[in-house]
């Protein structure tokens, strides 16, 4: 996998303490272990990451945004072709934004100003129109809560390896059987392995991954069947079954619902 090169301190040297960076890197990019002086709001506007960091490893897809705070040591992979957008932010600007790692959810505002903001001189003017967008952005941050709906992902190289393989294609099939055999463990050992890792068990790490990776389809406007096959499920109803047991709605109305 080719490294990125985005030196880790780019966009941090700047005098305003709020900057949006917009990077388009190559199919399946890899930043390796780095940090930064400033906390950051990881997101992507298109396209799939994997952010692993000390407080753990997240699957994030459009949508979500992993917050890591300054000078947390993380690293980010592209699952394929990625548009990444990082919000860079001052330590001591904003106290609420935390200072652990959390998957939040961007909704359509928040990413809005973040597309807005990354076109932004880097020195721009304070007290303007300019300023307000990068506050705005701040305050939508603090607001969004930590997702209980996110996909972590295991440490351990040669499964971490396997669950990227089901991220870039979550219609692969996938079972504990089948995995055990390619990681020559027996079932119970790799059950356990999993459980450890991900602190979910095999079946439920499977589907909320591929719940998740779904949203972005659906809201892109593609057809309850396409994202059912696309998913690796046999039929829209059995999609439409999980997605009502985990959500509470159909995938009909999800986008009704919520951002």
């Amino acid at each position: 996998m080719d490294k990125l090169n985005l030196r880790p301190e780019e966009g941090e040297q700047t005098p305003r303490t709020v900057a949006v960076l917009a990077t388009d890197p190559a199919g399946d990019a890899f930043i390796p272990l780095h940090t930064h002086r400033r906390g950051q709001l990881i997101h992507a506007i298109a396209g799939v990451m994997l952010v692993s960091a000390v407080a753990g490893s997240w699957v994030v897809p459009p949508g979500r945004g992993v917050w890591v705070p300054a000078g947390m040591a993380h690293q980010i992979r592209m699952a394929g072709e990625v548009q990444m957008r990082t919000v860079f932010v001052e330590p001591g600007t904003r106290a609420d934004l935390g200072g652990e790692c959390r998957v939040i959810h961007v909704g359509e505002l928040l990413r809005a100003l973040i597309v807005t903001a990354a076109s932004l001189p880097l020195d721009y003017a304070p007290g303007g129109r300019d300023e307000r967008v990068m506050e705005l952005i701040l305050d939508e941050i603090e607001l969004a809560p930590a997702l209980s709906l996110h996909v972590p992902m295991p440490r351990h190289a040669r499964l971490a390896a396997l669950c990227e393989q089901l991220v870039r294609d979550p219609s692969l099939p996938a079972s504990l059987d089948d995995w055990a055999l390619r990681l020559h463990m027996n079932t119970r050992t790799l059950a356990r392995l999993f459980q450890r890792e991900t602190g979910m068990n095999f079946g439920a790490w499977c589907r909320q991954a591929r719940l998740l990776l779904s949203l972005p389809r659906l809201a892109a406007g593609a057809s309850i069947l396409e994202v059912a096959l696309a998913h690796g499920y046999e039929s829209p109803s059995a999609f439409t079954a999980m997605f009502r047991r985990a959500l509470g709605v159909p995938p009909s109305q999800y986008l009704h619902r919520h951002d």
